[in-house]
């Protein structure tokens, strides 16, 4: 398959398509989604062969539900925004990738009962407002935007709470370090 360079404004540097990040942002998705997934993985595989400690929290039925929604969204994201856009595929998969962090984020209320919020719960509205962005873009055709809301999301409204969660009092930091 031929791809064609398209001219930046100044006409001399070929301009990257507005659909794409660029290499930088590229590899620190490939790194923090890849790090985060295999984190992920080990944690459950200690944790499912006995080996890992078992306190108990992910029956409380808000972890469940947010531990079940949220590790897909780490290397599921990460393919959507390293892969070919705008194909059925990518369609169908965003769809349920926004779904699954919309799903994460309000179990993630209810944690606590729903009225003791620590500051991790920021990341409530942050992934909402982003959620509804990234439709919104999509919708719209504005594709620029819409790479942005998405790369913006998965960075800030996943990664960073992420590795909040392997901190070592967290579920997933007992599971990995324990």
């Amino acid at each position: 398959m031929t791809t064609f360079a398209l001219p930046s404004a100044d006409g001399r540097t070929p301009a990257r398509p507005k659909f794409e990040n660029g290499p930088l942002t590229k590899s620190l998705i490939g790194v923090a989604g890849t790090l985060m997934t295999i984190a992920a993985a080990v944690a459950i595989f200690k944790w499912l062969s006995g080996i890992a400690v078992d306190d108990g929290r992910y029956r409380n039925l808000a972890i469940a539900i947010h531990v079940v929604t949220v590790l897909p969204c780490v290397p599921l994201g990460a393919y959507l925004l390293l892969s070919t856009k705008g194909t059925r595929l990518h369609k169908t998969l965003g769809k349920l990738w926004i779904a699954l962090m919309v799903v994460t984020a309000i179990a993630i209320i209810f944690v606590r009962g729903g009225t003791d919020f620590s500051w991790i719960h920021i990341f409530v509205p942050i992934t909402l407002l982003g959620a509804w962005n990234v439709v919104r873009t999509a919708r719209t055709g504005d594709i620029a935007r819409h790479r942005k809301h998405i790369t913006q999301m998965y960075l800030g409204a996943l990664m960073i709470p992420g590795l909040f969660a392997f901190l070592p009092d967290r579920l997933m930091g007992m599971w990995l370090l324990g």
